[in-house]
């Protein structure tokens, strides 16, 4: 891992590469190149297909294939416009979500959560958004989200919860039964049996935050005394 700065020419190669937010391919006449279009830590997965620049901001630049947890704003002819936390509100078709037809589409109505992917993402356009995998048109668990409670974050908390090593989520769920939805767009969606539960852990995930004190495991599992859990 580097830090990379505006402009700066990123050493990104692979066959079948994939760029991320804070990255852009540019075309010359001579030949293509990837340079930083803000300033962050460069990041790229294990086969060096996808590459990245994570900082920890909390206006969210939208990227394709990203998952995002929208509300729903306003209902838009066959679809609906939803509020993501970018600087422009994303699309949603009415039959982006599995099995929908013109006479059964989801009957989301404004304030409503939904889990959904970026499928079009363009400096220039509006993003669109589905509520399938592109591979396999089922949900996989995207659509919309009922119940639970809503918590905002840090993109850079976002990233580290999606991040199957993280202690977070893992040592919350060893103590009760949770559902947890992670948008890459500074958003997490949870859900527990208890109101009690669901406020700690919206409480954790604040904590844990870079932004909201960063506290380590040993630091949550105090926070959890305190709240009788």
């Amino acid at each position: 891992m580097s830090i990379v700065l505006p402009g700066q020419h990123v050493p990104a190669q692979h066959v079948n590469l994939k760029l991320g937010p804070g990255l852009l391919q540019t075309v010359g006449s001579a030949s293509t190149s990837i340079i930083a279009t803000r300033a962050g830590s460069l990041n790229h997965s294990a086969n060096g297909s996808k590459w990245w620049v994570e900082n920890n901001s909390r206006r969210y630049v939208p990227a394709p294939q990203e998952s995002v947890i929208g509300v729903i704003i306003q209902k838009a002819g066959e679809g609906f416009r939803v509020d993501i936390g970018s600087a422009q509100a994303a699309s949603l078709d009415g039959l982006a979500f599995e099995g929908a037809t013109k006479r059964n589409k989801p009957n989301l109505k404004i304030g409503n959560l939904v889990y959904a992917r970026i499928s079009l993402a363009h400096k220039d356009m509006e993003p669109e958004l589905e509520c399938f995998d592109a591979q396999t048109r089922k949900a996989e668990g995207f659509g919309e989200l009922k119940g639970g409670f809503m918590v905002r974050c840090s993109l850079g908390m976002c990233r580290q919860l999606l991040d199957s090593k993280h202690f977070l989520l893992p040592l919350l769920g060893a103590r009760f039964p949770l559902e947890v939805a992670v948008g890459v767009n500074g958003r997490v969606w949870v859900s527990a049996k208890d109101v009690r539960e669901v406020i700690a852990i919206s409480r954790c995930i604040e904590a844990v935050d870079p932004d909201g004190g960063g506290i380590d495991d040993a630091g949550v599992t105090n926070l959890l005394g305190t709240l009788g859990l």
